[in-house]
């Protein structure tokens, strides 16, 4: 922990407070003044899951690496933006982090399911792991859309959150494939009743009494992930609107992607600074404690978040979206056909009932990118990324 409190001390003059400006803060589809309510918006921010780098957890495949340290941020970004996923569905949008306050179980349930163990959901060793299917070994960096895509996988395994996870790909947005997926009354993928360990501490914050009713629900809750490509080496200046309208949306998780060799995830923004937690802090991997609770202070950020220009931004992103109900889902649908009305606002995706003709079976998109744009450009983002390529499940 001293290192952890060391670390901020060294790095305040980095953190700067929010500008005295009348132009509005906004964070993930909440709007407020820094005026009249910045303990509201740190409240906001702090209450956020930060993942950061961390050492010394159990080596990754009983052999690899213990520390993600210089290579784990975007995976790290990939987990935040999923846990805010998982606050939404377990705790509510309006949930907030009080330093030293009992917390409800939901949230350590949500907590321990990106715990740094092998058997957390979504930890940095089943991601990682997960990713070697995709090519990936084991300490590579990851661009955006693979890490969507090994999140998607995993979450067929969390039969508590029951979430539908669906990634636009081709810059398009199926509203009918959305539908299919999220009305699909089977139970997910390893729906088996979750074993409670010893002293029924949550396996993997999975309480035991998951009955098939809430996996049969009319309507699963949608994580939506779009990766996008905003431009060639720098992004385009046209998106800009389109993206920070992104942030005003009540369904918004947010966005992944960051400055080259450096990813972040993306929670807001004012003027035309983007707010953002950052995963580049090292800090000691945390084990949960006998009773299931965990000391969790580390993982919230308890500074000012940091700001960038949105200029600076890699074109490489991936937008999220979280709709709990299908009401949820169309009012998105129609925020997204407003925007397209929204003057000198291009369009980062399109919005299309069915699946144009050009496409073959949503399994196995025909995606036959220009690669002569990637080759030119040696960035950050492996080239896996740049092409966006289909990972079947």
């Amino acid at each position: 922990l001293f290192l952890a409190t060391l670390t901020y001390d060294t790095l305040r003059f980095e953190y700067e407070d929010f500008p005295e400006t009348k132009e509005p803060v906004w964070i993930l589809g909440r709007k407020y003044s820094v005026f009249t309510e910045k303990e509201e918006i740190l409240l906001d921010v702090t209450s956020r899951l930060w993942f950061t780098y961390r050492k010394n957890f159990p080596a990754i495949g009983g052999t690899g690496p213990t520390s993600d340290t210089g290579w784990g941020c975007m995976l790290r970004c990939g987990q935040m933006i999923f846990a805010q996923a998982l606050v939404c569905r377990h705790l509510g949008r309006d949930w907030r982090w009080i330093k030293g306050k009992r917390q409800m179980d939901n949230y350590f349930n949500v907590l321990n399911a990106f715990i740094d163990k092998k058997d957390s959901y979504y930890s940095i060793h089943q991601i990682a792991q997960m990713g070697v299917g995709e090519g990936k070994s084991i300490g590579q960096w990851y661009g955006p859309n693979t890490v969507a895509q090994v999140l998607r996988k995993l979450a067929t395994f969390d039969t508590w959150s029951s979430l539908a996870v669906h990634i636009a790909m081709d810059n398009t947005v199926v509203m009918e494939e959305i539908r299919r997926l999220c009305q699909s009354n089977v139970p997910c993928a390893g729906a088996a009743a979750c074993p409670a360990l010893e002293s029924d501490v949550l396996y993997n914050g999975c309480p035991e009494d998951v009955g098939l009713r809430e996996r049969l629900t009319p309507w699963k809750p949608l994580v939506l992930l779009i990766p996008l490509r905003l431009g060639l080496t720098e992004i385009n200046e046209a998106y800009i609107e389109t993206l920070k309208h992104c942030f005003m949306m009540p369904q918004s998780l947010g966005v992944i992607g960051g400055k080259p060799n450096s990813a972040h995830y993306f929670i807001g923004y004012v003027g035309e600074e983007l707010i953002y937690l950052d995963p580049h802090t090292t800090q000691p991997a945390v084990e949960p404690s006998d009773s299931g609770c965990l000391p969790d202070e580390s993982f919230h950020c308890q500074h000012p978040p940091c700001r960038m220009n949105i200029a600076e931004l890699d074109p490489s992103i991936a937008v999220g979206f979280f709709c709990n109900t299908e009401a949820d889902f169309n009012d998105w649908c129609q925020q997204i056909k407003k925007l397209s009305l929204v003057r000198g606002a291009l369009p980062m995706f399109e919005l299309v009932e069915r699946q144009p003709s050009h496409f073959s079976n949503p399994d196995v998109l025909n995606l036959t990118p220009d690669s002569s744009d990637a080759d030119r450009l040696e960035r950050f983002f492996d080239s896996e990324d740049e092409d966006f390529e289909i990972l079947s499940l």
